[in-house]
């Protein structure tokens, strides 16, 4: 929350397979989005071939090697230990425990869901054993966002929600439910909120139409969608009020929203696990709620009244 250990195989680590294109898109986008992605952009030109090489190599398998120790990593490249720790040193970092924790960082900003899969796999659980420990890693994330939760920041938002003309929800792709249920419950508050869905020109559009009295409230995760991304960076340049939920930060949308959640989406297979963003939602529901407690009574109480006297509610047996 804020403001602004594998084996070797014939001697050849086995690669990550990534999207194909330009390697320099790709650094590009590793250093928009992770903090070893942008080191390595900024002293590649400075580095030796076989160090360039060596340190690509890692962080394309970073699925396989973020766990592992200098040691681990010199046995899976084939080279001695003090050229994984001088490779580190000669990228800044003085301990290789820092690297071990960017690199972390960067397997989790840059993870698809066949490479999470792939990673599961590996595991060999049965398939009762996946059901149990998805569960447990649900519990593991809703604990982890109730240690670390800002009461203060939530109320803040609540605030800004209030203080709105309109708010506009974006979330795509799996976050496009999330953002759904934050604009609904925020309707049902009595506040003008809205979720542009459907093509690209309707989020547009609706943007374009924003001024500075309005707030906007972007969700997605890791290296985050690009239209949503965009629309914040939008936002941005014309000074209109921007909130994020997001998993770290280090993502664009902390990166370039006024001030953002952290809710994270850790899984263990190819999903996300998504019930600490909505365990966030539900916290600035019930913010906006009880901040405005006379308004939310007044338009719940009108729902209460149009659901009784219409055929809202099943009556069969």
């Amino acid at each position: 929350m804020g403001k602004r250990g594998g084996k070797k195989q014939n001697g050849k680590a086995p690669t990550l397979d990534l999207p194909v294109g330009d390697r320099k898109e790709q650094d590009a986008s590793a250093s928009q989005t992770t903090r070893l992605g942008g080191r390595f952009v900024r002293k590649k030109d400075s580095l030796s071939k076989s160090r360039r090489n060596l340190l690509r190599q890692i962080l394309d398998d970073a699925d396989e090697t973020y766990f592992l120790s200098s040691r681990e990593m010199s046995e899976r490249y084939d080279v001695h230990a003090a050229t994984i720790i001088r490779t580190v040193q000669a990228l800044g970092y003085e301990k290789f425990a820092d690297f071990a924790h960017d690199l972390r960082e960067h397997f989790v900003m840059q993870i698809t869901p066949y490479s999470s899969m792939r990673a599961a796999e590996r595991t060999h659980l049965s398939v009762h054993d996946r059901i149990l420990h998805s569960v447990d890693k649900d519990i593991e994330n809703i604990n982890k966002f109730r240690a670390a939760l800002d009461p203060d920041l939530i109320g803040d938002i609540a605030n800004r929600i209030n203080e709105a003309r309109s708010i506009v929800v974006i979330g795509i792709d799996f976050a496009a439910s999330l953002a759904n249920s934050l604009s609904y419950g925020l309707v049902r508050l009595g506040y003008t909120a809205d979720c542009p869905t459907g093509s690209t020109g309707v989020l547009q559009n609706r943007l374009r139409i924003m001024t500075t009295d309005d707030l906007l409230i972007a969700i997605s995760f890791g290296r985050g969608l690009r239209e949503t991304v965009e629309a914040v960076k939008s936002a941005e340049r014309r000074n209109i009020p921007t909130f994020g939920i997001t998993n770290g930060d280090a993502t664009p949308i902390a990166k370039h929203c006024d001030s953002y959640l952290v809710a994270t989406i850790a899984r263990t297979s190819f999903l996300d696990s998504y019930v600490a963003p909505v365990a966030a939602i539900n916290a600035i529901l019930v913010a906006s709620a009880h901040s405005q407690s006379e308004r939310a009574l007044e338009h719940l109480k009108k729902s209460e009244e149009e659901y009784e006297a219409s055929n809202r509610w099943y009556s069969g047996s």
